[in-house]
């Protein structure tokens, strides 16, 4: 009898074990993205040997903008409507450790330092630059902590969430995600003193980020964002309408004047 009543015990407690082994897994999937790094046009060299690897789109363009994509995005599919939308701007797409043609394995601590040294390393080339940032879903996480860390001149966050932690929660709420979640990504916090310019593109029918999670975002920010909801898009439609390209050359062309 005891037995048959510690066995749910039993099994939730494994369930949280594995959970919390696995979590990794289930925040990013580079291997769908993999590509040859004959393919990218731009790297970074990081610690250990580590060679991170990208595209760079429209060179020598006056000021930049860094895009951090999503936890299964192929990024290089962003720099053609990136360099036609954006070309007064120089694009950096560096795609996150064991994704693209990157080496390495990604955690959240490794990504938020390859993000600071992409910067650093974009200034270097692009003395006084204004740098614009654009992060989607996880990649919002990414350039939360990025915007807290360096100078962001605008931030575009697409699908972001207030804490990785949050939306873990909400989707297993029968589990201590606050205890077992390491990959924590908590962009409110990371924002909460962030006062430049925020344009926020959210999905009106996001399965992955529950709305509840991007309005406590929005509300934590200082400044209040531009917000671009786009009715009837699911998580993954979004960056690919009208509406979402006029918005992005109205808000990162240059002194406010919309890309032509």
């Amino acid at each position: 009898m005891l037995i048959v009543l510690l066995l749910p015990v039993l099994v939730w407690v494994g369930i949280c074990a594995l959970m919390f082994v696995q979590q990794r897994s289930l925040v990013y999937f580079g291997g769908f993205t993999r590509v040859d790094a004959a393919a990218t046009t731009f790297s970074l060299q990081r610690e250990a040997g580590v060679v991170l690897r990208g595209w760079v789109v429209n060179p020598g363009a006056a000021d930049v903008v860094l895009y951090f994509g999503g936890n299964a995005e192929s990024i290089d599919s962003m720099g053609g409507p990136l360099g036609t939308l954006l070309p007064q701007r120089t694009s950096y797409l560096l795609a996150y450790r064991g994704y693209g043609a990157s080496d390495g394995a990604p955690a959240q601590d490794v990504l938020f330092a390859d993000a600071v040294a992409l910067y650093d390393d974009v200034l270097a080339r692009h003395p006084g630059a204004r740098i614009a940032v654009i992060g989607r879903s996880l990649g919002s996480g990414v350039a939360a902590h990025l915007a807290a860390q360096r100078p962001v001149e605008k931030l575009v966050l697409v699908t972001p969430f207030d804490s990785l932690v949050a939306v873990a929660g909400e989707h297993y709420p029968w589990l201590p995600t606050s205890l077992l979640v390491t990959e924590r990504y908590e962009s409110a916090h990371w924002l909460r003193d962030y006062r430049l310019p925020v344009l926020v593109i959210r999905a009106g029918r996001d399965q992955i980020v529950p709305p509840a999670s991007t309005d406590r975002l929005i509300a934590a920010l200082p400044r209040p964002p531009q917000v671009l909801t786009l009715p009837s898009a699911g998580h993954n439609d979004v960056m690919g309408s009208q509406a979402e390209a006029e918005a992005l050359m109205r808000f990162l062309g240059r002194d406010g004047v919309p890309t032509p």
